[in-house]
């Protein structure tokens, strides 16, 4: 199985975990859930550099290669920001950084969050999605550097 098919098996579970909820308010306390259940970020990655600009809520966001696979940590201070966060690394985190370049977001309308979110709220997420496929982006830079170069990785 490609990465890319395996992000896309992760994207049909999300959209069928939202299926099951008959109205907004129970999609909202999902997401409420699954943020309590993301792992708190460590204390040395909550410095301003790694916080998110656009969001309304404290964002930080940290991402380290392993191997070909970039893996994201990232928390918030706000429960539902959390369950967006924890959303994002199910699809994103632990991928290869084309495979994260070439994901569009479609699942977020699909899941129909975009018409619930307040416009901060909607504003962060984007600024998060931002976030994710610069570092992906960086990343896939860097390998195509040491692939010329090899001494550009060390």
């Amino acid at each position: 199985m490609t990465d890319s098919a395996s992000i896309q098996d992760e994207i049909r579970r999300i959209v069928d975990e939202f299926a099951i909820f008959d109205d907004w308010m129970g999609r909202y306390e999902y997401l409420v859930d699954i943020g309590r259940a993301l792992p708190a970020l460590a204390e040395a990655r909550r410095q301003d550099s790694h916080r998110v600009p656009g969001c309304q809520s404290k964002v930080w966001f940290h991402a380290r290669r392993e191997g070909e696979r970039i893996v994201y940590e990232a928390d918030s201070d706000a429960l539902i920001v959390k369950g967006l966060i924890a959303l994002l690394l199910r699809v994103y985190s632990g991928r290869r950084p084309e495979d994260i370049l070439a994901t569009p977001t479609d699942f977020l309308a699909e899941i129909d969050l975009g018409s619930h979110l307040t416009g901060s709220r909607a504003n962060g997420l984007h600024a998060m999605i931002r976030r994710i496929k610069a570092y992906a982006a960086a990343f896939a830079a860097d390998r195509a550097a040491a692939a010329v170069d090899p001494a550009a990785l060390a």
